[in-house]
């Protein structure tokens, strides 16, 4: 099985030994993306709406660099800092899909990647 590893400058350099995402036949695995903005060190982080905007623009971005869009997307993971939070990603996050959206499961965690509250993975079909 042949996998094509996908970087993009227009969403946040990995921070560690991972790809921002892999295609592999017609399926595109995006790893988790945080409000990180690209090419910088800085974390969008005033409200969690504006946060899980910049991770639903950094994962916008990867799929873009695939040829893709979130219609394409048929699998989310959010994960977040903590269930009082989950309206608002809710609200911010259902704004990108056009009414179908994918399958998913929202989960809280003791802890995420520099103290951020919202994460969002995301599986494709190309």
């Amino acid at each position: 099985m042949e996998k094509t590893i996908i970087n993009t400058s227009e969403a946040p350099a990995p921070i560690g030994p991972y790809s921002q995402a892999v295609r592999t036949g017609n399926m595109l695995f995006i790893s988790g993306q945080i409000a990180l903005v690209p090419g910088t060190e800085t974390i969008i982080n005033n409200s969690i709406a504006e946060e899980t905007h910049q991770v639903m623009k950094n994962l916008l971005a990867v799929l873009n660099e695939s040829g893709a869009d979130f219609n394409n997307v048929v699998k989310t993971s959010i994960f977040l800092s903590g269930m009082e939070h989950f309206a608002a990603v809710n609200e911010v996050y259902g704004t990108y899909f056009s009414g179908q959206y994918p399958a998913r499961e929202t989960v809280s965690v003791k802890g995420l990647p520099r103290n951020v509250n919202v994460e969002i993975s995301m599986i494709a079909s190309l």
